[in-house]
């Protein structure tokens, strides 16, 4: 018996080595396949060379088989959650919400001499519901109604037409009518005249975005003039997706504890982010003559660094893997792939890529890919330029329209910081040190985010104008409100 249990340990590292060895092909075999499903069809690559005008050309466009191919295949975090390492980790964040709840609740009782559980915070900042719920209606059935509406009467009468650049001109330019007026500025018109709360506003912004995204879907068949039935479109309106296809890759049956159990992480995440701001945000702020010099203006974006990261956590597994993953389960949508390991990048070109999949998709088929088909490859880096200006754009309007007031705090570090980074730093840099690089930027980032924005919150609180003019609005507040003390 001794003999057999040394051979067996002398067998043992050549034996896992080869498991090792086969664990390794299989993982690499599985990477290669998904890469070559995500990469374009050859077909698509050869039509695009530049023998054949591939881009140069304007006659003609890839159709959009060509473009992402929808798979089955789970959220990267519901992989991860299958192991325990990475489950113990979900649960530290657990106990960690636990702590600022015991936190809070013992400062109320020693300060009120009562348990305070009235959560006034939330409460405003997702109050005017009504108004919300309202406003969602009117842009979802006008999305549903015009658009399509435009697209069946374009189509019905393109072939007949003998100036089909003129058809298709006319109806083109009635449907960026009612983008820009309909979906562009009546909600942000009712958001601002309303003066809807920060998370209020942020609901109706993000879906005003979604829609506008959605209504990308001429471009999916303006070239074969085919217009989808009633219920695929309606159906492309709830998917967790923004590029249109006839049909998708589909789960036999609906998971419904799954269901629950995703919109219960969304709630606790809402009650997690409450919690940051009541204990670690609110106190850092409410003194507000003490953070207008320099030192305290350092000290208070080094303090804001842990709730910022925190939030930012929050807001990805919130939104990107609990939200979308909810919607897709019920609708049986197989495709899972609404973000990446964007944790492992190396460098700021796979992390934009990574982050937010779905947004990436929408901006790298419908306007990287279209600028070039437009411009030709040559444009290539004036191409990424207009998509990098158009995503800060979109960025600094959402924040604007929510928090009241614009300064361009995230605009300027999407053009400059972020601008270089994605050039500088890009797929060629490997290894640790360029991903503690990446981590170190984007926490730093997110303290000064939170508190630019925060000063600036506090100073129009603290500093109201009686009869501002449009310069007051677009001045930074927080720069002058210090002299007034």
């Amino acid at each position: 018996v001794f003999l057999s249990t040394v051979a067996a340990l002398q067998m043992k590292p050549a034996f896992m080595q080869r498991i090792d060895s086969h664990f390794t092909e299989f993982v690499n075999g599985l990477i290669a396949k998904s890469v070559q499903l995500e990469s374009s069809p050859p077909a698509f690559q050869a039509a695009c060379s530049e023998k054949d005008g591939g881009f140069k050309s304007k006659g003609s466009r890839a159709p959009p088989e060509h473009g992402k191919v929808f798979v089955a295949r789970k959220s990267v975090l519901d992989e991860l959650f299958e192991v325990e390492h990475i489950r113990t980790i979900y649960h530290m964040f657990i106990a960690l919400l636990i702590l600022f709840i015991l936190s809070t609740l013992i400062v109320d009782f020693i300060d009120e001499g009562r348990l305070v559980l009235e959560f006034d915070l939330l409460v405003y900042a997702f109050g005017k519901s009504s108004v919300v719920f309202s406003t969602w209606l009117y842009m979802f059935l006008s999305t549903l109604t015009v658009p399509y509406g435009l697209f069946l009467l374009w189509a019905q009468g393109y072939h007949s037409s003998s100036h089909k650049t003129i058809h298709s001109a006319f109806f083109g330019g009635l449907f960026t009518i009612f983008q820009i007026f309909g979906l562009g500025m009546g909600p942000a018109y009712i958001a601002v005249a309303y003066n809807l709360p920060p998370a209020s506003a942020f609901i109706v912004i993000l879906e005003q975005h979604y829609l506008v995204l959605n209504d990308s879907l001429p471009s999916a068949f303006s070239d074969t003039v085919q217009v989808p039935k009633v219920s695929q479109y309606l159906y492309f309106l709830f998917a967790p997706t923004l590029i249109y296809r006839d049909a998708y890759p589909r789960n036999p049956t609906i998971r419904w504890s799954y269901v629950a159990t995703k919109f219960a992480q969304v709630l606790g995440s809402l009650f997690y982010t409450y919690y940051i701001f009541v204990r670690l945000c609110i106190p850092t702020f409410r003194n507000y003559k003490e953070n207008l010099n320099v030192r305290g203006l350092v000290l208070c974006i080094f303090n804001s660094i842990l709730p910022g990261v925190l939030m930012l956590f929050l807001v990805f597994f919130a939104y990107l893997h609990c939200w979308l993953n909810a919607f897709a389960e019920m609708l049986r949508f197989a495709d899972r792939m609404f973000y990446k390991d964007w944790w492992n990048s190396t460098s700021y070109a796979k992390y934009y890529r990574t982050w937010n999949v779905v947004v990436h998709d929408w901006l790298y088929y419908y306007a990287y890919k279209d600028f070039l088909w437009l411009f030709g490859k040559k444009f290539k880096a004036v191409a990424m330029l207009s998509v990098f200006t158009l995503s800060a754009i979109v960025h600094e309007y959402v924040l604007a329209v929510c928090f009241g007031y614009f300064y361009p705090v995230l605009f300027c570090l999407f053009m400059c910081f972020g601008m270089v980074f994605n050039f500088i730093l890009n797929d060629r840099r490997k290894g640790p040190i360029w991903n503690v690089f990446m981590w170190s930027t984007l926490f730093l980032g997110q303290g000064v985010i939170l508190t630019l924005y925060s000063l600036e919150w506090y100073a129009y609180k603290h500093c109201p104008l009686k009869n501002p003019t449009f310069l007051d609005y677009v001045k930074p507040r927080s720069w002058t409100c210090h002299l007034k003390f």
